[in-house]
């Protein structure tokens, strides 16, 4: 059996971006989880992505996975990128490096001069080549960080002109609804509604999928099928098919915030 795998940011220009990558001096560790290093990206480095999706910070999976959006969320956001009919053409990056550490640590940081220098640098590398045709940004931050990018004035020629999409964070119904299940049903109601909205805008002008498929919009709650499996290649050399779960292996334990920052608890699904 052939394994195919991403062998990371080995070629230029992101193989000198990560050599340079900043730090606590950039992240503060009040703010971000500094001390589990940064993830830089999950899909396409050699120019082929036609879709350009921004996210928001590391979950404790992609800190194991060194990927980003690969549990739950990324899950819902590969179903997504499917009706578009995008299977592997795509590049993601999130808006911090780090994982966030505390409610607002996004929020204060958010239009610091380093941390959205290094980003641009990013985005100008993967708009080089000039074959995005989409970007949808995964909740409010990365729709600031996009709007920041368009801001500056080296932002790549026709990024403007690209479609663009703000989409409802994938998880926001878990965060937002406190465990009562009516308010769960209620949000992921209304994130559906809004992805539906943004499929309508962005199947289009998605001249060149993967696979040219009709478009099929989501009901009112998900369904079988509206998650779709993290490719192989998305992930370094090796990794187990488990970690390409939706299954919530990975976990921040202890008694203690010191201890839930220090630990990261990885069980393997019974599945």
């Amino acid at each position: 059996m052939t394994h195919l795998f991403d062998p990371g940011p080995v070629a230029e220009p992101f193989c000198a971006l990560v050599q340079a990558y900043p730090g606590a001096e950039t992240y503060p560790a009040d703010a971000f989880r500094v001390e589990w290093g940064p993830i830089f990206h999950r899909g396409r480095l050699d120019g082929s992505a036609r879709v350009l999706a921004i996210g928001q910070d590391p979950a404790a999976s992609e800190d194991i996975t060194r990927r980003i959006l690969v549990g739950a969320a990324g899950h819902r956001f590969q179903g997504f990128l499917a009706k578009l009919g995008i299977d592997v053409s795509y590049v993601m990056i999130n808006t911090f490096l780090y994982s966030v550490y505390g409610q607002q640590g996004g929020e204060r940081h958010k239009d610091d001069a380093a941390i959205v220098g290094y980003r641009t640098q990013w985005l100008d590398a993967l708009l080089a080549g000039g074959k995005v045709e989409a970007v949808v940004a995964l909740g409010s931050l990365a729709d600031h960080a996009w709007s920041q990018y368009l801001g500056h004035p080296g932002a790549a020629p026709g990024a403007a002109r690209l479609a663009y999409a703000h989409i409802t964070h994938p998880t926001q119904p878990e965060s937002s609804s406190g465990g009562d299940p009516a308010r769960l049903a209620t949000a992921t109601r209304a994130l559906l509604a809004n992805w539906n909205a943004a499929l309508g805008q962005l199947h289009p002008q998605i001249a060149h999928p993967d696979a040219r498929r009709p478009l099929v919009l989501y009901g009112e709650t998900w369904a079988a099928g509206d998650l779709a499996e993290i490719p192989e290649q998305d992930l370094p050399a090796g990794l187990p098919a488990w970690m390409r779960s939706p299954d919530a292996w990975a976990q921040r334990t202890g008694t203690t915030a010191a201890q839930k920052r220090a630990t990261i608890t990885v069980t393997i699904p019974a599945a």
